[in-house]
């Protein structure tokens, strides 16, 4: 417990510091990545003041959401969201991150409940251009977020992007730049967006310089990554 408490508070110091370093007018916000951690190992970080957590598929994410019911944890899905595990994750989730193509669009708002709020979206983007990576193109964000917009049961609040990790942090930073640009594009026509996630361990602090919101961190707060079951 303590050891948890004591990372979280280094990582939150770090993230802090970052931040006014930028001139940020508000820190950006830790999400700590729980995929293939176990509920025990969340709930140590949660006893330790961590609130919101990011989980990579639906499956591994139901139990742990279950076991943690009731201790007002916000969870995020930041994998890959297949449309057929939409129901599921309109759900169970309190945003979705990976929102890349107008038929999970679609299928989130068709599966949200009424009797929750709507759903936070994020749309990722493929800023670098890979092929193995998920992702609507830079010039299909507009569309996509409109799409979004016109939907009750969704709420867009950003985008989402996992850029190349090229070992020259210079051109990691081309791509948050280029991030960020299409986020203030993106908020000159939907000002109610607030949301730039990008940045992971290795590279948060040059990501938030860049114009990150939030980060997304789960070795430097968990440790070397549990192998999966």
């Amino acid at each position: 417990m303590k050891h948890a408490r004591q990372t979280l508070a280094d990582l939150l110091l770090a993230v802090d510091n970052a931040s006014r370093a930028a001139a940020r007018p508000l820190a950006a916000r830790l999400l700590a990545v729980s995929k293939t951690r176990d509920a025990d190992e969340i709930a140590g970080l949660a006893d330790a003041g961590q609130r919101a957590f990011g989980e990579n598929y639906v499956q591994e994410a139901l139990p742990k959401i279950e076991a943690l019911r009731g201790r007002g944890l916000e969870w995020h899905l930041i994998g890959h969201l297949q449309s057929n595990k939409a129901d599921a994750a309109a759900r169970v989730f309190d945003w979705v991150q990976s929102v890349d193509r107008p038929k999970l669009v679609a299928a989130l708002a068709k599966h949200r409940p009424d009797a929750l709020p709507p759903l936070n979206v994020l749309l990722q983007v493929n800023i670098d251009d890979e092929t193995s990576k998920h992702g609507c193109a830079p010039d299909e964000v507009d569309a996509l977020a409109d799409a979004v917009a016109a939907e009750p049961r969704l709420r867009l609040r950003g985008l989402m992007a996992i850029p190349a990790p090229f070992a020259d942090m210079a051109r990691r930073r081309e791509a948050f730049r280029a991030m960020r640009g299409l986020f203030d594009a993106l908020q000159a026509r939907h000002p109610g967006i607030d949301t730039l996630s990008m940045g992971m361990s290795e590279d948060f602090v040059p990501a938030i310089e860049e114009g990150a919101t939030m980060v997304r961190v789960g070795s430097a707060l968990f440790g070397a990554r549990a192998e999966k079951k």
